[in-house]
């Protein structure tokens, strides 16, 4: 039997609109992809705790705040701090595209925009999550 990805969905920070995340969880879901939701109001350490609990093979961020350079950022390096190299990060939400550079630098693989077809989504963690 093929193990399912995993996936841990993320609000993190003072953001408080999940409507995007959580249609973003059940688009996953409906792929066939296991998937935890963190519900609101996370900070970075928080969500790499609940990675580490979870097993995760995927990290998605959700932010509609404006400091996705710093959350974003955070849990990519706690992430590394703690060893869990091999789990695929990606990011979503209200992302300036100057902005999208830096966060790749920093190990987010991937930052999808409003309006960015769920199938998309799917796809992309597919072809890149590592097993």
């Amino acid at each position: 039997m093929i193990k399912k990805i995993r996936v841990l969905v993320a609000k993190p920070g003072l953001d408080g609109h999940d409507r995007g995340a959580k249609i973003v969880a059940r688009a996953l879901r409906d792929a066939g992809m296991e998937v935890v939701y963190t519900g609101l109001h996370q900070t970075a350490q928080q969500i790499v705790n609940t990675a580490i609990q979870e097993d995760v093979d995927v990290v998605g961020l959700s932010l509609l705040s404006g400091a996705h350079m710093t959350l974003f950022i955070d849990v990519a390096l706690l992430l590394k701090e703690k060893q869990m190299d091999d789990v695929l990060i990606v990011g979503g939400g209200i992302i300036p595209q100057q902005d999208v550079p830096g966060l790749k630098k920093a190990g987010i693989a991937e930052v999808f925009g409003p309006g960015t077809p769920v199938e998309d989504i799917v796809s992309y963690i597919k072809k890149n999550v590592k097993r």
